[in-house]
């Protein structure tokens, strides 16, 4: 599905990896490999910011989706004027979609609130049974 989004963006990468905890580390990699140097810097803040949003959602998409039942997701990278967006896509959690909660005094619950702090705008959509969450960040020109 390409949303008004997708069209003013442009696509860089896409991985899939299988729905197991390892896979996490994978997803962080493959965003660190596929923006530095060209779209920021390494080492910088705004890689920091989105690497744990990846692992956030990579993380949310194997405990609660059927990603993590033996299935897979996909992260997929994409670039705009001043804008870097990630998107875990996952295979489905019986119609379940990320909720943000007022979490604070949970043991877990709270990444989407850590998503929500650090992203300059991020929400999900749905395709049949499956979710795509993405997060947007403000990128200057770099590389």
């Amino acid at each position: 599905m390409i949303t008004r989004e997708a069209r003013e963006l442009r696509l860089l990468a896409v991985l899939t990896l299988p729905g197991v905890e390892r896979s996490v580390r994978h997803a962080r990699l493959f965003l660190r490999d596929t923006l530095v140097p060209d779209h920021v810097a390494p080492g910088g803040e705004l890689l920091d910011d989105m690497a744990l949003v990846v692992d956030e959602f990579a993380g949310n998409c194997i405990k609660h989706t059927a990603s993590g039942r033996g299935g897979k997701f996909h992260v997929a990278l994409w670039a705009g004027d001043g804008v870097l967006r990630a998107e875990v896509s996952d295979e489905g959690a019986s119609g379940a979609r990320p909720v943000l909660r007022d979490a604070a005094d949970g043991e877990s619950g709270r990444g989407l609130l850590i998503v929500a702090a650090l992203a300059s705008r991020w929400g999900h959509r749905a395709d049949g049974p499956r979710t795509t969450v993405w997060a947007e960040f403000a990128a200057g020109t770099f590389g």
